[in-house]
C-alpha cells in the first residue's frame, strides 16, 4: 500500500536542519506500517521500539537523559549496533515511556546526528499536564487516512492517478464514469488502511462494515482509557452526535443537539479533546474572506467532521445499497457524505487553514474558504449534477476572489467567475 507520507519522510531525512520527528495521527491510520516501511526502504537498518508492548523499556529515560547510556540499552534490546549515519530509530507509542517525549529534546541538543522518529496515537500523547513537551526541539508530521488518490493506487489504478496529478482533463473525462464509481466506493469504504486492505483483497462489503464498527468500538474504548474520567461521558455525546449534526441543512455544530439547554462551556473541553486526538476535523466560520483568515474567524460558530468518510457512514448506518443506486450516496443525509469527503481531502494535504463563510444573517453560505499560498479560495460543494449555487455566485460578485472553485460530479470546466473541478479530482 503506497502512502504519500513516505515522500515527506524522505525530505525530513535529507534536511540538514533535521530534528527528531513526531508523527501524529489517530489510532489505526497506519503510522507503524509507514515508519517501518520507511526504515526498510531508506536506511541500512532500523531499530523499532514499541513502549506499550515493552514494559521493561518504559523507564529507560526515567533517571537521566544520558544519550550514550540510552543507546547502549536500545542496542542490547534490538540486538543490532546503532550507527548515526544509516540507522533509523523508531519510538512507537512513546507516550507509554516515562519522560519519553521529553527525551527528544536531549536527542536534538546532544545527539542531532541520530535519526529519531517518535509516534503515538494522539489519544494520550502530549495531552496530559505531566508531560514536559520539547517545544522547538522537534519536527512534526501528521498522518491521516488514505486520500482518494492513495485509495486508487491501492486498487492498482496508477495511470488514473497520474492523469489526475497531471490535470489531463481530456483523458480524465474519458474515464469519468469509472472515477465516479470508485468515488462511490471510497465514500462507503473510507481511507482507514485496514478497511482499504480488506476491500482490495476480498470485495466483501459486510467484512468492511464489521472492520469499521470494530474501529469505532476501539475508539470509544480509548475514551475511557485516555481521557479524564469526568469528561468521558461528554466526549461520547459529542462523538455520537456527529452524524446528526451533519445531517442538518445548516451543518453548524449545535450544542442543543447533545442535550436540551447544552452550552459551550459544558462541551468545549470534550470537543477539543477529540480534535487534538485527530478524530474530529474542525472548521470555523469566517465573517470576511480576507487574509489572514484566522483573524476573521468566529470561535462560537463551527462545523465538526469525522476524520474518515467511511467511519461516518458506519456511524450513520449507511446502507451498502447506496453504492449501486446511481449518485444516491452523494446526496445521502443532505449531502453530508460529500461535504465530509471534501473536507477530508483538503485536510489530508497539509495544514492549510480551512473555514466556511456565512453572512451575518446566515442566509447565504459558502461550504469552505481556504487560505493557501497567499490566496483566499472559496469552494462550493455540490452533491448533485444540478449546479445552482446562488449563495456562491453572490459571494464571488461581492468579494471578487482571484480563484473560486465549485466541486461537483460534472466535468472540469472554466467559467469567467469560477472553475468547476470534479469531486474525484478535488484532492
Amino acid at each position: 500500500m503506497y502512502r504519500e507520507g513516505i515522500n515527506a519522510l524522505k525530505k525530513w531525512k535529507e534536511d540538514k536542519f533535521r530534528k527528531p520527528l513526531i508523527l501524529r495521527g489517530a489510532r489505526q491510520v497506519g503510522k507503524t506500517w509507514l515508519l517501518q516501511e520507511f526504515g526498510r526502504t531508506s536506511y541500512t537498518k532500523f531499530v523499532y521500539i514499541n513502549f506499550e508492548e515493552t514494559p521493561a523499556l518504559q523507564t529507560v529515560f526515567a533517571n537521566d537523559f544520558n544519550i550514550e547510556r540510552i543507546l547502549i540499552v536500545l542496542q542490547i534490546y534490538a540486538g543490532t549496533k546503532i550507527t548515526a549515519e544509516d540507522t533509523l530509530i523508531i519510538f512507537d507509542e512513546i507516550q507509554s515511556a516515562e519522560r519519553g517525549i521529553t527525551s527528544l529534546k536531549y536527542f536534538c541538543e546532544n545527539a542531532p546526528q541520530y535519526h529519531i522518529i517518535a509516534a503515538g496515537s494522539l489519544l494520550g500523547m502530549g495531552l496530559h499536564n505531566a508531560v514536559s513537551f520539547p517545544v522547538g526541539k522537534v519536527d512534526f508530521m501528521d498522518l491521516r487516512p488514505l486520500s482518494f488518490a492513495e485509495f486508487l493506487l491501492a486498487l492498482d489504478e496508477t495511470a488514473l492517478v497520474g492523469a489526475l496529478k497531471e490535470k489531463d482533463w481530456k483523458v480524465i473525462s474519458v474515464f469519468a464514469d469509472k472515477l465516479k464509481e470508485y468515488l462511490r466506493y471510497y465514500l462507503y469504504i473510507g481511507g482507514m488502511p485496514e478497511v482499504v486492505d480488506a476491500f482490495v483483497k476480498t470485495r466483501d462489503w459486510q467484512l468492511i462494515r464489521r472492520i469499521q464498527n470494530r474501529i469505532l468500538n476501539a475508539y470509544e474504548g480509548d475514551f475511557s482509557k485516555h481521557a479524564p474520567l469526568e469528561v468521558v461521558p461528554r466526549i461520547r455525546m459529542v462523538w455520537q452526535s456527529i452524524p446528526s449534526q451533519l445531517a442538518k441543512e445548516n451543518k453548524k455544530f449545535i450544542y442543543g443537539v447533545l442535550k436540551e439547554g447544552g452550552r459551550a462551556k459544558d462541551f468545549e473541553l470534550a470537543i477539543q479533546w477529540l480534535v487534538d486526538c485527530g478524530l474530529l476535523l474542525k472548521s470555523f466560520r469566517v465573517s470576511k474572506p480576507y487574509l489572514p483568515l484566522p483573524a476573521y474567524q468566529d470561535l462560537s460558530a463551527f462545523k465538526l467532521y469525522l476524520h474518515d468518510t467511511g467511519l461516518l457512514g458506519a456511524m450513520a448506518g449507511l446502507n451498502v445499497r447506496t453504492i449501486i443506486e446511481g449518485d444516491a450516496i452523494f446526496t445521502e443525509f443532505k449531502g453530508a457524505m460529500t461535504e465530509q469527503y471534501v473536507m477530508q481531502q483538503l485536510r489530508i494535504n497539509g495544514d492549510r487553514y480551512i473555514g466556511y463563510w456565512t453572512n451575518d444573517r446566515s442566509t447565504s453560505e459558502v461550504d469552505f474558504v481556504v487560505q493557501e499560498e497567499g490566496e483566499v479560495i472559496p469552494i462550493e460543494v455540490k452533491s448533485e449534477e444540478s449546479l445552482q449555487a446562488r449563495s456562491f455566485k453572490l459571494f464571488c460578485e461581492k468579494y471578487k476572489p482571484e480563484k473560486a472553485i465549485r466541486t461537483s460530479l460534472s466535468d472540469y470546466r472554466e467559467e469567467e467567475w469560477m472553475t468547476n473541478i470534479p469531486l474525484y479530482a478535488i484532492g
